[in-house]
């Protein structure tokens, strides 16, 4: 396994990191526990979740995931192998009104100093330690352009200033409940936003990753995130490399295999256009053309970006885990190289 820093923390993670969304929905306890064990032996010690998982979110089943990460390492007592990320729901994910059920209050979600400080105790208390390496924004408190909208909702609604969750924070960071802090789903201006505020003001901790999707039909994040990421040294931490699985192939010719994640919900439409199909079969095609496997070879196509903190695989079964981490020993030659750029150039993320 490869181990790269965490912005500019102390921080080393695998290249390789462990989603964990699935579990409490797809996945059992004991199905969890089986894929933290064999990643941990692999050499896998970076974990990612987040307070609202698993997806799709539902009051029922909200936390399970953490709870799940937090057995297995009171079972396991081994805290100090692994390097846990988790996130704190903001209010622009979604309608004002959603989410509601993740706070006492009943109120939506927000990033204001009292919603942060409730959320990071909860998560505490479910992961069953007393501190969480990497704390995230799961999304902007404003309204923009993450998860697949096109076009900017310019709108005037208030939203929580960065200043003020950046405080809290730091707070957080003061007292040891998290050792670093990094967002989601956020753009360009806002990822600058940060650093301005903690250039600014040495008390605020200095943002050290960004969660973005980022695949084969997805590079969006290379127009400018790419930029701030080397100039600024905020790694990404790339989430559906696999495009949830639409890169391996499964659904091609409008195949809905039992038990897949776009076979069982319909919420996700990102990865579900003609435009996506026809880019699919191209690099499906083009995988199997040099004896690879589709999802290996997107999978290793994120691993060698230079830009890249770590890979977020999430898995439902061992034997898919099993694969998608042997992509760490696959260098794609140039031949390959060249077919994905011809590709990309004809039809240029179609899943934006």
């Amino acid at each position: 396994m490869e181990f790269r820093r965490l912005g500019r923390t102390d921080i080393q993670v695998s290249l390789i990191c462990l989603g964990t969304m699935t579990w409490g929905e797809q996945n059992s306890e004991a199905e969890a526990h089986a894929q933290l064990d064999y990643a941990l032996e692999r050499g896998i010690t970076f974990l990612d979740a987040a307070e609202m998982y698993p997806v799709p979110p539902k009051a029922e089943t909200q936390g399970r995931t953490e709870s799940y990460i937090g057995s297995w390492l009171k079972a396991r007592k081994n805290r100090d192998k692994v390097v846990i990320a988790t996130k704190v729901a903001g209010r622009g994910g979604g309608p004002r009104g959603e989410f509601g059920w993740l706070r006492d209050s009943g109120l939506p979600p927000d990033l204001s100093r009292k919603q942060i400080f409730e959320a990071v105790d909860k998560s505490l208390k479910r992961l069953g330690t007393d501190y969480i390496d990497l704390y995230q924004t799961h999304w902007p408190d404003r309204v923009t352009t993450n998860f697949g909208r096109s076009e900017y909702p310019y709108n005037d609604e208030d939203s929580v200033p960065i200043s003020e969750t950046l405080a809290a924070m730091a707070e957080l960071i003061k007292m040891g409940k998290i050792r670093a802090f990094g967002v989601s789903n956020e753009t360009a201006w806002g990822v600058m936003r940060h650093v301005a505020a903690a250039e600014a003001d040495a008390l605020l901790p200095r943002i050290a990753t960004i969660q973005n999707p980022y695949n084969l039909l997805n590079r969006w994040y290379e127009a400018s995130l790419s930029e701030v990421a080397q100039r600024e040294a905020v790694g990404l931490l790339a989430y559906s490399p696999l495009a949830m699985g639409v890169l391996a192939g499964k659904y091609l010719g409008g195949a809905k295999p039992a038990g897949a994640r776009l076979s069982l919900f319909t919420r996700f439409t990102r990865y579900s256009n003609p435009q996506v199909e026809r880019a699919t079969e191209r690099y499906v095609a083009l995988a199997r053309q040099h004896g690879l496997d589709p999802a290996q070879m997107a999978l290793a196509f994120v691993n060698a970006q230079p830009f890249l903190t770590a890979n977020i695989i999430g898995a439902t079964s061992l034997a898919q885990l099993k694969a998608d981490i042997d992509s760490i020993n696959i260098k794609l030659p140039q031949e390959v190289l060249d077919g994905i750029a011809a590709i990309h150039r004809d039809q240029p993320n179609p899943a934006a």
